[in-house]
């Protein structure tokens, strides 16, 4: 999966944080949770943090494997 891009985030200054994606809002966080997110952001890999916090990475090759011929058929479960 390529590595996620395009996200920024926003301290504010009552201590919220949003998170957006491309200039678009993906999250807004506040109180606790703004102060977890915020230290993940310092000891890990930003745009990732983002994408996980966001939900949005979790999008790679399920739109191509919902196309392929063995998962058009309707059915869910395995065999």
């Amino acid at each position: 999966m390529p590595a996620p891009h395009g996200f920024v985030h926003d301290r504010r200054p009552d201590g919220t944080v949003v998170i957006t994606h491309h200039g678009r809002a993906a999250a807004t966080l506040r109180g606790g949770r703004a102060e977890k997110f915020l230290a993940e952001v310092a000891a890990g890999d930003p745009q990732l943090v983002m994408a996980r916090w966001t939900g949005s990475y979790k999008f790679g090759n399920e739109r191509t494997a919902r196309d392929h011929p063995r998962n058009r058929s309707g059915r869910t479960g395995r065999r």
